[in-house]
């Protein structure tokens, strides 16, 4: 569930990231959705996993925070399906635990979640924690854009390169057929 925009959702240049959080205690996720909207984040909610992908194909999603344990598809079940989908797979996810045994963190970071907090914990620790995870989404992105206008530049110069070379060796064929029409000296 989103709160209500009234422009284009797609249009993301000047707004506050969008944060999901995918919760399926109703009343958990209301203060998790009200402390971090306080905190200057758009969010989106989601019941469980399912509910999750389909957010993420709706909305541009920039975080996604999930209840690690959830009946069903599970937190890190929903981050390997994240890291399994070629259009989502840059979106940070971080999943939300009460368990403190290292296996649960460590199933969760080899199914590729980016971050495990552990209950409880502060709310200013967590906001801080999301926002340094949406800092270096942006910086990944940068350097995928950079890399983008990069791969295209490099593309753009082999095709101009190959041209100068057929240029040059028709010169070339044309200054050995002038040669040819031209007497030797003696």
């Amino acid at each position: 569930m989103e709160e209500p925009i009234a422009t284009d959702s797609n249009d993301t240049t000047n707004r506050p990231p969008r944060i999901l959080i995918v919760e399926p205690n109703r009343s958990y996720c209301s203060v998790l959705a009200r402390r971090i909207s306080e905190g200057g984040y758009r969010v989106a909610t989601a019941s469980g996993a399912q509910a999750a992908l389909a957010e993420l194909n709706r909305l541009h999603i920039d975080l996604v925070l999930a209840e690690l344990r959830m009946a069903g598809t599970g937190g890190a079940e929903l981050a390997a399906m994240v890291r399994e989908d070629a259009v989502h797979r840059h979106i940070p996810v971080m999943l939300i635990t009460g368990r403190s045994e290292p296996s649960t963190p460590v199933r969760a970071y080899e199914a590729g979640a980016d971050d495990v907090i552990l209950k409880p914990f502060h709310f200013e620790v967590l906001l801080a924690r999301i926002g340094r995870r949406l800092e270096s989404a942006r910086a990944l992105q940068a350097l995928r854009d950079d890399n983008a206008v990069l791969d295209a530049r490099v593309v753009t110069r082999a095709i101009e390169l190959g041209e100068v070379r057929d240029r040059l060796k028709a010169s070339e064929a044309e200054r050995q057929r002038l040669a040819a029409l031209i007497p030797p000296a003696a």
